[in-house]
């Protein structure tokens, strides 16, 4: 496993601002954690997701690749930094 913390650089009122990834082996999304400019702070796993929150359908590819893009300021963290975020979040509506 990996785990990321991913900024998206934008002005979009309504989207995540930050990231907080669990990476599989495989290259997929196992859990994520989305901050909002507002305060929200929601997750998603294979069994909670909503329109707001979603695991990605694809591999998400590599930290560098995501690092590279200007809108992204990307780095992998520690599990344990991933685990403090992932308890403080909350389950999306259904």
């Amino acid at each position: 496993m990996e785990y990321w913390k991913v900024d998206w650089l934008h002005e979009f009122q309504s989207e995540p601002i930050r990231f907080y990834s669990e990476v599989g082996e495989d290259g997929y999304e196992v859990r994520k954690v989305q901050h909002y400019r507002d305060g929200r702070r929601l997750k998603a796993d294979t069994l909670h997701e909503s329109s707001d929150i979603g695991l990605s359908e694809i591999p998400v590819g590599s930290i560098t690749d995501v690092a590279s893009q200007p809108e992204f300021s990307a780095f992998l963290i520690s599990r344990e930094e991933f685990e403090m975020e992932w308890q403080d979040a909350s389950w999306p509506a259904s």
